[in-house]
């Protein structure tokens, strides 16, 4: 294997990275249900003060073709380009404390190596753990929490968190792949997995980024700002109560996720997916996403705003 070091290059300026400090990972790219993680990444690199620590190489890990970078075309000459960003940061909560924040793509290339790359960022900066946010869409109501599944060593974050485990084979993402191998090292690590309404999956859903942070909290003890997130997810969940009671078969079909849900959480089996019967199905599932999708995006507020999904 190259050198993973060799897939990044360190910020010129930097007056050092403090050692022991808590590693934030959150990239975008596969099944990001809710855009969960590009929120919360953007959301804190625009609140909080940060400084660049390292980037990693668009040209070794990103596939252009499949994720093509945006050109500003102004008349008759290209005027901006915007390439993609991987990178860490060094950022500062709202309580002064700082920690490394690990944001963008998640690499279509040479995940062994840029496995390895951040198991050696862990090593160079004594870092204390390393939790990750990802986001699922899954057959629950919007009306209920946000549920969470938590992976990982640390076994106190699922103890406290986790409101389902399964045992399933999963397609993998590149942080997982970076969780098995710090879990090798038996470094402090925990993959914070939120559970978004399956028929909201493909709009931003500022609750359930909320949700994220909140988990992150709990794991890491850094305090993250929440009130902008919180007025949206107040306009959303109106927005979406609006137009769902505005049908009375969906209101229905809601109400069954809500009766599942509520019985799940009862009777919670770490075997046993959220809302499926004791027989192990959801015959509705489909038919529920399929008909709050079709409503939801015929339907427009009357101020012409586009419709949620």
């Amino acid at each position: 294997m190259l050198d993973p070091s060799g897939l990044y290059d360190l910020a010129d300026g930097l007056d050092g990275v403090p050692e022991g400090l808590p590693l934030v990972a959150g990239l975008t790219g596969f099944t990001d249900a809710g855009s969960v993680v590009g929120q919360i990444s953007e959301h804190l690199l625009e609140h909080l003060e940060h400084s660049e620590v390292l980037v990693f190489d668009n040209d070794a890990l990103l596939d252009y073709r499949a994720r093509r970078p945006i050109f500003t075309f102004d008349g008759d000459r290209l005027t901006d380009y915007a390439p993609a960003r991987l990178a860490l940061d060094l950022v500062v909560d709202e309580l002064g404390h700082p920690f490394l924040l690990l944001t963008g793509f998640e690499p279509d290339f040479q995940w062994e190596r840029f496995a390895a790359a951040i198991v050696g960022i862990v090593d160079r900066y004594r870092v204390s753990t390393t939790t990750w946010v990802h986001a699922i869409p899954m057959p629950v109501p919007h009306t209920r929490p946000i549920g969470i599944t938590v992976s990982g060593n640390r076994r106190e974050l699922a103890d406290a968190l986790s409101v389902w485990r399964p045992r399933s084979q999963v397609p993998g993402n590149a942080l997982q792949l970076v969780e098995y191998r710090l879990q090798e090292l038996q470094h402090p690590t925990a993959g914070l997995v939120l559970l978004v309404p399956h028929y909201l999956a493909e709009t931003e859903n500022p609750g359930a980024a909320v949700a994220a942070l909140e988990s992150v909290s709990a794991a890491t003890g850094l305090v993250f700002p929440t009130d902008l997130l919180r007025d949206e997810d107040r306009e959303y969940l109106a927005k979406v109560d609006d137009q769902v009671e505005d049908n009375s078969e969906l209101s229905r079909l809601v109400g069954t996720l809500e009766e599942r849900h509520d019985d799940y959480m009862q009777n919670a089996s770490p075997l046993r997916s959220p809302l499926t019967d004791e027989d192990g199905a959801l015959p509705s599932a489909d038919e529920i996403a399929a008909e709050l999708e079709r409503f939801l995006a015929s339907r427009r507020d009357d101020d012409g705003e586009p419709p949620l999904a």
